[in-house]
């Protein structure tokens, strides 16, 4: 768990002040549920990955607040009487939600949590805060992973990272489809595999670069990787590396690998991939790593690059260029009452009352849509548009599967959470039910999310009382369903 401390004050300051509120107001023990869901996919892609749940659960299970974030409290004005409340309060929601690693679209709650009306209020800026930057990286590196194929893909990202956020980064780019990291101590922290070679100050410390070479294969003559950009990669690195790689198969070992960290990528891959099978070095891999993406790495597939790895780090740890997921997380129940948000925009209008979200799969083992149902009514039958009515599908002959299932039942989590590793290979088997036309990097295919006729007509009726009008949309990007 990232937050060993204070987890209560791991919040936004509004969140204190209503849950104070609710508490004077004699709110604060009635039920509430609040959804999680965001409202477009980033990278202007077609699809997000779940992640963040299997840190944010041991968090909610943890919540609590200590004498010191109370007396904290009391120095920023909180009244004594809410401050005795929270001594002893424990998180007791219930939370509804996917596996981590699941496929996931705009507009459908991906979470859906429900308690009593203080405590789902207070975690809202603790549920943004993980499953919304966790969700964004893996995303990107299951985008990453998609263009790298069986190859390695190593998370280098720490360094550039936003600060602590580092931890969460590795964690999610495990998820998306990355091999390892270079992140110690998550690795140590998740259990999931670390990497590394070494840095140019090795090479530049040492009165030649032979001679660097050598003493980092004397200490690791069966993990060594040599970096060979340091002065001239092909009239230098190279022919140094290969010079290395000869001592230690007289010794009974073999080279790893070498790493290009500048220059031009494709060709001096293919460059040192001929020098090194030349000299008979064919099992020695070529990994690269310098400002590497999706883009570039499918740019380097398309050169016919002899890359054997990749070492992304900027541009997947901070989420590049997306930087956010929008995820929001809004009131759909309150005290026995469905309650929804209403703007102008119709994309904007939140959808009522706790719900379920369907997944329908069409013949092929593809996915084929997903419903959000009331979740006191059996699966719909048929979908229609959020924002368009007249444009729906009927999805009665496929096979279907709810999506949100209870994980946390009365603030405890209800199963061991799986790892890392296990939540990785489950967003690469629900990828592989994801047609290409919805995975691709330019105008993705939109997937579709329909509701009920159940749920559309609360929506348009609480709409409806509250305006007295019809409401319209100003836009929408989405493809029909038909």
């Amino acid at each position: 768990m990232i937050l060993k401390r204070h987890i209560g004050l791991y919040t936004d300051f509004y969140e204190l002040t209503m849950a104070q509120g609710y508490f004077f107001q004699g709110m604060a023990e009635k039920p509430a549920a609040f959804d999680y869901f965001f409202r477009k996919n980033p990278f202007d892609g077609g699809f997000v990955i779940f992640a963040g749940l299997g840190d944010l659960l041991p968090m909610l299970e943890q919540l609590r607040f200590e004498t010191d974030d109370l007396e904290y409290l009391r120095s920023q004005g909180f009244r004594d009487e809410f401050l005795t409340f929270l001594r002893n309060f424990r998180f007791q929601g219930t939370v509804y939600a996917p596996p981590e690693g699941e496929v996931v679209f705009p507009y459908e709650p991906v979470v859906r949590i429900e308690g009593r009306m203080f405590e789902v209020q207070l975690i809202e800026t603790l549920v943004l805060n993980f499953l919304n930057f966790q969700s964004l990286i893996a995303t990107k590196a299951a985008r990453i992973r998609r263009v790298a194929g069986d190859r390695i893909f190593l998370d280098f990202g720490l360094r550039r990272a936003q600060g602590l956020g580092g931890m969460q980064a590795t964690r999610a780019a495990i998820i998306g489809g990355a091999n390892g990291t270079s992140n110690v101590l998550a690795g140590w922290e998740y259990d999931i595999p670390v990497s590394g070679t070494q840095a140019h100050s090795w090479i530049q410390s040492f009165p030649d670069e032979l001679t660097a070479f050598r003493a980092f294969a004397q200490l690791y003559p069966d993990r060594c990787i040599l970096l060979v950009d340091t002065y001239d990669t092909l009239k230098s690195g190279v022919p140094n590396a290969i010079t290395v790689a000869k001592e230690l198969e007289a010794q009974g070992h073999r080279l790893l690998g070498i790493r290009l960290d500048s220059g031009d990528l494709a060709y001096l891959s293919k460059q040192a991939r001929k020098m090194l099978d030349a000299a008979g070095l064919h099992y020695v891999k070529i990994f690269a790593s310098n400002q590497l993406d999706e883009y570039a790495i499918r740019s380097l597939n398309e050169q016919s690059a002899p890359i054997d790895g990749f070492g992304v780090g900027t541009r997947l740890a901070v989420g590049r260029p997306s930087a956010a997921l929008d995820g929001v997380y809004k009131l759909c129940w309150f005290d026995g009452t469905p309650r929804l948000k209403i703007s102008e925009d119709i994309t904007k209008v939140s959808l009522p009352d706790r719900k379920q979200v369907w997944r329908y799969w069409n013949s092929n083992g593809y996915f084929y849509a997903d419903g959000i149902a009331l979740a006191a009514e059996s699966a719909p039958t048929t979908l229609f548009h959020p924002f368009f009515p007249h444009q729906h599908v009927n999805v009665a002959h496929f096979d279907k599967e709810p999506l949100l299932k209870q994980v946390m039942v009365n603030g405890k989590i209800v199963s061991p959470l799986p790892s890392v590793q296990e939540s990785a290979a489950y967003a690469q088997q629900r990828l592989a039910h994801l047609e290409p036309e919805y995975q691709r990097f330019e105008e993705p295919y939109v997937y579709k999310v329909g509701i009920s006729k159940a749920l559309m007509e609360l929506r348009d009726s609480l709409v409806f009382a509250h305006h007295r009008s019809p409401y319209r949309a100003k836009k929408s990007s989405d493809r029909p369903l038909q």
